[in-house]
């Protein structure tokens, strides 16, 4: 009888440690799939074409099934619209205080150096996304809003206004200065970046120039 009460505990207590392993299985928070995806597609990209990489592959990579990441990001162009919101992230999540009392060119500088410093981390990504979607102008003018969108809170972190159509000029200059200036960032292998600082800041005093120009009276198809 004692032996049947102890067989009957230890069964009960195998029961229980299932159940309760059960349990927190269940508790266990999800997965973020939009994280594991994105990271998934980006240590893909690192190492390959990325015009090469599909769906498929980028959802074995996170883990997932592809009726997973389909409603989240139902192309590849959405996952760099949202690694393009990652950078935004990263660079508005950093203390720009300090920058109030500096001229606007050199507070758009400081915001963009950081976007580089954000960028950085993902550079062989980033450098095998920009050659397979400057061979192909389809797919990079698909990505023309999201750049827009964050070059204008890179203005709005740098406190230069982006309302009207005076500010829809400054976007649209701060896109082409960086699509122009991550050519260089690219290439650049020093460890200061100085090559980068150096293209920045060139493009930036002409902006400059020619704002200053058109705020004097100048063409504004010129100025543009």
């Amino acid at each position: 009888m004692a032996e049947a009460k102890k067989t009957s505990s230890k069964s009960g207590g195998t029961r229980g440690t299932a159940t309760r392993k059960r349990a927190t299985k269940k508790a266990s928070a999800p997965r973020d799939v939009a994280a594991a995806t994105l990271d998934a597609a980006l240590a893909l990209a690192a190492k390959r074409s990325w015009a090469d990489i599909a769906l498929a592959e980028i959802a074995e990579k996170a883990g997932l099934k592809l009726s997973e990441i389909y409603p989240v990001f139902p192309t590849k162009g959405a996952i760099l619209a949202a690694f393009s919101r990652r950078i935004d992230g990263l660079v508005l999540s950093e203390d720009l205080e300090g920058l109030d009392d500096s001229p606007a060119r050199d507070r758009l500088f400081d915001v963009m150096m950081r976007r580089f410093d954000a960028l950085e981390p993902y550079r062989d990504a980033v450098g095998n996304i920009l050659a397979d979607l400057w061979s192909d102008p389809v797919s990079a003018l698909g990505g023309l809003p999201q750049l827009s969108r964050s070059m204008g809170w890179m203005l709005e972190a740098a406190a230069v206004p982006t309302e009207g159509w005076r500010g829809l000029l400054r976007v649209q200059g701060l896109v082409g200065i960086y699509l122009a200036t991550l050519r260089i960032w690219l290439r650049d292998d020093s460890a200061d970046k100085s090559k980068t600082m150096a293209q920045l800041d060139a493009y930036l005093r002409r902006i400059e120039t020619l704002s200053e120009r058109f705020g004097r009276g100048g063409d504004p198809q010129e100025a543009a």
